[in-house]
């Protein structure tokens, strides 16, 4: 038989130690926050049954959804009509009763429904873990890829949306960023510049082209306003709220001129200012908010899953595109039948974060867990001599390896650089007949005979 030629199924990667290293210490860190903030981790199985995923995602998003097929004969109970009108979306649901998950949301609900009886409200969690999309493979975007996200259920308090801001800083910081914008905006505003324009009903047409005033600018956003059905005079009155400058405060007081005739608009003001309200008693620096913190009216992110409070966060630092996002959402379970329970969630674009500290060089030396000493072995002997050492420095906690079969001292010390071990101990007749190791700095170069006790207080002092 033919060998077969080793590949990847398009849309998927591997993961070198180097980069789960790197990727777990990004975790780790974002990790060590949500705790911090009282939120716990939860997981949810890889797979759901196809029902629980369906009718979620609208029907681009059902299409996208990895189906897995029944085992066995999975033809057997399947109609033959449809297999002749070739119609496979009637089909799929006769052959695959599962699916992979296609985002860590509606598992959240099912969850949240499933568990509810056990669970104490407010339910804080968070969950981080691979998601399956059935996409187009392309530069960035991938079809197994992870989600970080962290959602409280189960309370309407603004407090939670404030948190989540300190929560972006405190880990983004904490990863080394110094230069990053959380932008916030509110559903209920966006439905209120819609009402003072007379055109409630296009709310969606309004947002999508407001969206992307920074990739076609205020031309080319006025142009999509007005082939989306708005009028010149819509287009006079929408221009300087589009166009807010000042300090947070400075916006909310001109919007709420703008929007003295919508109840709805003034609550959404109500709820931005209460937020900010928080997060400058929780950071004590109202100068540090204004920095780091911004409204943005042309914020949109999923207008219609969103009720409330909406975030994004970008890197000014690199050239990408948005790192975090998330909202308020007010009937999260209600798919499940479970209604009423609102809620308030944010993600981490783990990958994306990855790339920028990569770029930025960002990630330190120690984020790269690697051995910490190997002992060499040119003989029976020296193996023997060593393997006292080995169990003490493990014991003590340091990475410790001894090198698996005698080779030569060039060989040993290649495999030491290529897995960048920063200290190699060389046991030959001297040191065996001395009763010493000779400890190697491989940066440096230097070289030192030291006793056991010595060897161990070097290599791990607080042990």
């Amino acid at each position: 038989m033919a060998a077969i030629k080793p590949s990847l199924a398009k849309g998927t990667r591997d993961f070198s130690p180097t980069e789960m290293e790197k990727r777990n210490y990004i975790f780790d860190i974002i990790k060590a926050v949500f705790a911090k903030y009282g939120y716990r981790e939860i997981q949810t199985p890889t797979f759901e049954n196809l029902q629980t995923l369906t009718g979620k995602y609208g029907d681009e998003g059902d299409k996208l959804i990895f189906k897995i097929l029944n085992s066995g004969d999975y033809l057997a109970k399947a109609p033959g009509n449809l297999m002749e009108e070739k119609a496979s979306a009637q089909l799929a649901p006769h052959i695959a009763e599962k699916a992979l998950r296609y985002d860590l949301t509606v598992p959240f609900a099912r969850y949240v429904v499933m568990h509810q009886h056990e669970l104490t409200l407010p339910f804080k969690r968070f969950q981080i873990q691979p998601v399956w999309r059935a996409d187009r493979p392309q530069r960035g975007r991938y079809r197994e890829f992870y989600q970080c996200d962290v959602d409280v259920v189960g309370s309407d308090s603004l407090l939670n949306e404030a948190e989540f801001v300190l929560i972006y800083h405190e880990a983004l910081s904490g990863l080394g960023l110094r230069d990053f914008t959380i932008k916030l905006n509110n559903r209920k505003i966006l439905t209120g510049i819609a009402e003072v324009l007379g055109k409630p009903e296009l709310i969606v047409d309004m947002t999508v082209a407001i969206d992307k005033l920074d990739k076609i600018g205020l031309e080319g956003v006025n142009n999509e306003l007005l082939n989306r059905g708005f009028t010149a005079g819509d287009l006079e009155k929408l221009q300087p709220i589009i166009q807010l400058q000042g300090t947070n405060t400075e916006k909310a007081e001109q919007l709420r001129q703008v929007l003295a005739s919508s109840p709805i608009g003034l609550k959404g003001i109500d709820e931005i200012e209460t937020v900010l309200g928080y997060v400058e008693k929780l950071v004590g620096d109202t100068a540090v908010v204004n920095r780091f913190v911004e409204l943005d009216i042309t914020l949109a992110r999923g207008l219609n899953y969103y009720t409330g409070c909406i975030f994004e966060v970008k890197t000014n630092e690199a050239t990408m595109g948005s790192i975090g996002g998330g909202g308020r959402y007010d009937d999260l379970t209600g798919m499940f039948g479970l209604n009423g329970l609102t809620g308030v969630g944010i993600s981490f674009g783990a990958d994306r974060i990855y790339d920028v500290l990569e770029e930025l060089g960002l990630f330190p030396n120690t984020a790269v867990l690697t051995t910490q000493v190997l002992i060499s072995n040119f003989d029976k002997l020296a193996e023997l001599y060593a393997l006292p050492l080995l169990r003490k420095l493990r014991a003590a906690g340091v990475a410790s390896e001894l090198y698996p079969a005698t080779a030569k001292l060039k060989k040993q010390l290649s495999y030491a650089d290529a897995k960048k071990i920063p200290y190699v101990i060389l046991i030959g007749e001297e040191e065996i007949a001395s009763g010493l190791f000779s400890l190697k700095d491989m940066l440096t170069g230097e070289q030192r005979m030291l006793g056991e006790t010595e060897v161990l207080s070097f290599l791990a002092p607080n042990a």
